[in-house]
């Protein structure tokens, strides 16, 4: 092939040939062929004005060359080929040649190692055991030698080290001694072993106590430089600890001092009532051993090889000298403050976590010092080792469970030798560890005493005792939110599950609180008289009985907001958790790290081996968790007092007392009940308010001479049994009594009371409490009207026109549609009216003492009134309906059905009781 050449002024001429090497050469080196062939041909050098006849020729060179490489190409392979044919044929008969050859070379070389074994004479043997014996001669007698050294040297020690102590040259004295106690073990299990051991500990005993003065002046003076050398003779004599704890306790003194003369007026019987509380001491006791540490930050990396060890150790060799100790005095502070104990235990537990995390800076720093050469010694290691053996001692089990691992910064705290440091900050935080552990039990006895103060401040008259209930809610959730702050800061969410049950419990005790406050109440005449009170004579309320209703009204209406600051505190309990639950998580993908700011880890690790870390939390965080949630939030039923999202109108949002759970399950379960069982306890109190006027008339009712009376019996009615199936009041042959004719038209005028209230928003709350009422019934007074009931029967009841309450609905619905101002009012009417029959199918009628046959054509004339009249207003009463019918019967026919019923129907009992029918 040919390259392009190029002439001096720039114009391509002629290809250069190349060779098929060259050719293939150049394509190997381009990554594809488009690239290779650009750059042959080079079309960029060629002139702009020639013809493409040019490119085309170059092409065809190209061609020819590419042509006669590939034959080439191919040659070579043929070639190839063909050796490897006439090869492949030797190969087989190479390999066996050289199969054979090592199995000959192999009988050779085992014969040969059989001749040189016969070969290897006695003599060889003696002369090699000969050699063994005067080696093992001559270290004996080198051990010998040195074993009389020894000797020799012990025979002059004490001398020789009085001498030197007489001379105070102590670092002689200490390397003599050092030298000596190497040779120890010279005379292990011999009978001198013992008396130089005595000897050994009363020349180290001499020279410490010619050190001790000295040392404690260069200790209390901060001399460094002579601290450092007193270490070094110290250390050459196995005394290593003594210094230290010389050392120690200097430094510690101050400390203890500070701590033992504190007079507290929460832990002191007879300390002055001006004396500091033990929170406010604490954190000036921290600031001065703080102060200690950041000194001794710059005076231990001089003196000891492992400066974090050392300092760590002070401060655990501190807290265990303090008497009282920690703990005895937060069990004072606590039995001292009794329930009121919690916040004074955090206040300490915050001062110290300060101290904790200054502390921990101080370490991290001291850390990056490295000791002085002069300070390490051959035994360094090994002294080092049995230090931290003796403290580990002292350690408790939870602090013996895991190592101290890291710092706040996540950089690992490590002595200079590489050994990890001791958990001083688990012992710090250990005294908090039983207070933590009985967190649940602090904080309800916190709240319960809180919750007291707040009944207890001030008590009003029943007029202001709904304006009262939320001025006591505001407190009651002040304190609630502080119980999430306190529950934080102690136990750092590890409590979260002492912390929901006390919250319950406090809602729960203050529901039932005010419940059984609202059900003490006295009434008071109050001055409220409404406008249309003229148009419900019949109902003959008082004065009191207008405040009552009022005054229940409005405690409802707090209730409702009681219940919806429930809602509103409950998911910020939520988001609490959910944050604990983020935080666990990071702790558990990332074991190294320290996910929780303001503590450090020992304080952390101490919670997480407490009893705290439960499978109880677990189930709790699970049950906060929005993953968790999405997967069993199909599954959710039905649920009363359930979060449901906010609606603009304020009577509406009570739905979510019937509407489904689309939310995760709620935390405040005994919260949630009591505040229902206040809701129904209100309701209660309101409709016996409401029904008192009826209820008076009828107090007589069955008492009235007309039941035992004897008339004509073709006075009797004929045709009464048509009324059931007729909404319009019949005609009877027998007037109904003037009792049952006030209390028929008293029911009447109640859908005028609710005309009344209508604008009231407490009526719409937790319908479903309401006696007689359940969220079947509301689903059906929230559907459409049906065409058997659009017309209304009466003038009371037009707002009972849409309404039914005989025909539920047949397809269940996922969620109840949002109810009208007239489904509420029929609700109400509804459960009154079921309550007013209750009352006198099961407390009345069955107190009638005898009913002649006068006497029950009468009561059947009453009750069918009273039926055509509840009728009217959409209310069904079973039990009503079987007086009616047994009381029309004849003695005959009612006999009959008396052998017929079964002994479940107690209204037929009752009256044929009356009746005679049977004997009693």
């Amino acid at each position: 092939m040919q390259a392009i050449a190029e002439g001096d002024d720039g114009s391509s001429s002629e290809l250069v040939p190349l060779d098929s090497e060259d050719l293939l050469n150049s394509l190997e080196e381009h990554e594809d062929v488009v690239s290779w062939i650009n750059e042959v041909l080079d079309p960029e050098r060629l002139d702009s004005s020639a013809s493409l006849t040019e490119l085309d020729r170059r092409v065809v060179q190209m061609v020819g060359t590419l042509e006669l490489a590939s034959e080439d190409t191919s040659l070579q392979v043929e070639r190839i080929i063909d050796d490897i044919s006439r090869g492949a044929s030797r190969l087989t008969y190479d390999l066996h040649f050289m199969r054979e050859g090592a199995s000959s070379l192999q009988a050779m070389l085992h014969g040969l190692e059989a001749k040189s074994k016969a070969s290897v004479v006695a003599d060889t043997n003696a002369a090699l055991d000969r050699l063994h014996f005067l080696d093992t001669v001559k270290r004996n007698m080198e051990t010998a030698r040195e074993v009389l050294r020894e000797a020799e040297s012990w025979s002059t020690l004490e001398s020789d080290v009085i001498s030197l102590l007489g001379e105070q040259n102590y670092e002689r004295a200490a390397e003599r001694l050092s030298e000596a106690s190497k040779s120890m073990v010279v005379f292990q299990n011999t009978p001198e072993y013992e008396t130089r051991r005595t000897l050994m500990v009363s020349l180290q005993n001499q020279l410490e106590a010619s050190l001790s003065s000295a040392l404690v002046a260069a200790v209390n003076s901060q001399d460094v430089a002579v601290c450092r050398n007193y270490f070094s003779i110290f250390s050459n004599i196995q005394r290593e600890s003594e210094f230290r704890n010389y050392y120690y306790g200097s430094r510690k003194a101050p400390l203890v001092e500070m701590w033992q003369n504190a007079r507290l007026r929460d832990g002191d019987s007879g300390a002055e009532s001006t004396a500091q509380r033990f929170s406010q001491f604490l954190p000036t006791f921290f600031a001065a051993f703080l102060s200690v540490l950041s000194t001794e930050r710059t005076s231990i990396p001089a003196i000891f090889p492992d400066p974090q060890s050392t300092l760590s150790t002070l401060i655990n060799s501190t807290l265990s000298s303090l008497q009282p100790t920690f703990s005895e005095r937060l069990a004072t502070i606590a039995t001292y403050h009794g329930a009121k104990a919690l916040p004074e235990l955090i206040i300490a537990y915050k001062a110290t976590q300060d101290f904790a995390l200054g502390a921990d800076r101080i370490l991290e720093k001291i850390g990056y010092s490295t000791a002085p050469p002069s300070a390490t010694t051959d035994g360094d290691g090994q002294q080092e080792k049995r230090l931290r053996r003796r403290s580990s001692a002292r350690m408790s089990i939870s602090r013996r469970i895991g190592p101290h691992r890291a710092s706040i910064s996540g950089n690992p705290l490590t002595s200079s030798s590489g050994a990890p440091l001791l958990g001083w900050d688990q012992e710090l935080f250990e005294p908090f560890m039983e207070f933590q552990a009985d967190y649940a039990s602090l904080e309800k006895r916190y709240l319960t005493d809180a919750l007291q103060e707040i009944l207890d401040a001030d008590v009003r008259s029943t007029a202001e005792r709904a304006r009262l209930l939320r001025e006591r809610s505001v407190d009651v959730f002040s304190i609630a939110d502080e119980a999430i702050t306190r529950c934080m800061t102690l136990t750092h969410g590890y409590g979260s599950v002492g912390l929901a049950k006390s919250l319950d419990f406090l809602f729960n005790l203050f529901a039932d609180s005010s419940k059984l406050d609202m059900s003490s109440r006295r009434t008071t005449v109050t001055s409220f008289s409404p406008s249309a009170s003229g148009d419900l004579s019949d109902l003959n309320y008082t004065a009191e009985d207008w405040g009552d209703i009022q005054s229940l009204l409005h405690i409802l209406e707090a209730v409702r907001a009681l219940y919806d600051r429930i809602l509103n505190f409950e998911g910020k309990l939520r988001m609490s958790l959910i944050q604990v639950l983020n935080t666990f998580r990071m702790a558990r993908a990332d074991p190294a790290g320290l996910h929780i700011s303001g503590t450090t880890r020992g304080a952390i690790q101490l919670l997480t081996q407490s009893t705290l870390n439960s499978a109880e939390l677990q189930e709790l965080l699970d049950r906060v968790d929005p993953e968790s949630h999405l997967q069993s939030q199909s599954r959710s039923g039905d649920s009363f007092l359930t979060v449901t999202s906010p609606t603009t109108d304020t009577r509406r949002s009570s739905h979510a007392f019937l509407l489904a759970s689309t939310h995760p399950a709620p935390l405040l379960l005994e919260a949630r009940a009591a505040i229902s069982s206040f809701a129904k306890a209100c309701q209660v109190a309101l409709q016996d308010t409401i029904l008192s006027p009826l209820r008076k008339r009828l107090a007589s009712y069955s008492s009235l001479a007309l039941w035992a009376a004897e008339a004509d019996s073709k006075m009797r009615r004929g045709g009464g049994g048509s009324a059931l199936n007729d909404v319009q009041v019949p005609t009877f042959s027998l007037s109904p009594s003037e009792v049952m004719q006030r209390v028929a038209e008293g029911l009447l005028e109640l859908p005028r009371l609710f005309e009344v209230y209508a604008d009231d928003d407490a009526l719409s709350f937790s319908l479903e409490t309401l006696p007689f009422i359940n969220t079947e019934i509301l689903k059906a007074l929230s559907e459409p009207p049906s065409e058997s009931v659009t017309s209304p029967v009466h003038p009371h009841s037009r707002r009972t026109s849409s309404l039914s309450l005989k025909t539920p609905p047949t397809l269940p619905q996922p969620s109840l549609p949002e109810l009208t101002p007239e489904a509420v009012s029929a609700a109400w009417l509804s459960s009154l009216g079921l309550s007013l029959l209750t009352h006198l199918t099961a407390e009345v009628l069955p107190s009638i003492r005898t009913l002649s046959g006068d006497g029950a054509a009468q009561l059947a004339s009453d009750l069918g009134y009273l039926s055509s009249i509840v009728m009217a207003l959409n209310i069904e009463d079973p039990d009503l309906d079987k007086w009616k019918e047994y009381v029309e019967m004849d003695d005959d026919a009612g006999r009959q059905r008396v052998q017929e019923a079964s002994d479940d129907d107690s209204v037929l009992a009752t009256v044929a009781k009356l009746r005679g029918w049977i004997s009693n």
